[in-house]
């Protein structure tokens, strides 16, 4: 591990001590790192030409009312294939919240995301990448009675 200077203004330290302060960081490099990293993340997908394997979350709001919605997001979850799991919350009467845990190529899960938050009916959306580490696809499980 390297260590660096970085010069910075004294209303943006204070906002980076508020948040090592709420998320409980002990110390600034900790928060720093988790900074550069969620900044990296979309910088290093977009390089790969949306080929690089990742993970992601698509949570996005939408009224369960609307015509034929369930069924047309059922089908884009088919159609793109990168869905692994997800989480269904009924937030009120008519919204409902749907998280979907997705792996694959970047483009595709923005392909999906996109044609998750444009129908008719979904409210708001949000995609979350998560790069694939290295040694993803030989992950050992963490020694515990349940799936690897």
């Amino acid at each position: 591990m390297q260590r660096i200077t970085i010069t910075i203004d004294d209303a943006l330290l204070t906002a980076v001590d508020d948040l090592c302060a709420r998320r409980g960081y002990g110390s600034r490099s900790e928060a720093v790192r988790d900074i550069v990293r969620d900044a990296l993340a979309p910088v290093r997908a977009a390089e790969t030409g949306g080929s690089a394997a990742c993970y992601g979350a698509l949570s996005y709001v939408y009224s369960h009312g609307t015509r034929d919605l369930a069924r047309r997001l059922t089908g884009e979850g088919h159609e793109h294939g990168v869905s692994i799991a997800s989480l269904h919350v009924h937030l009120t009467h008519d919204a409902c919240l749907e998280v979907a845990v997705l792996r694959g190529p970047v483009a595709r899960m923005q392909s999906y995301a996109d044609a998750v938050v444009t129908q008719r009916g979904v409210r708001y959306g949000h995609l979350h990448l998560i790069p694939e580490g290295d040694d993803a696809r030989t992950h050992p499980g963490h020694g515990d009675d349940g799936p690897g």
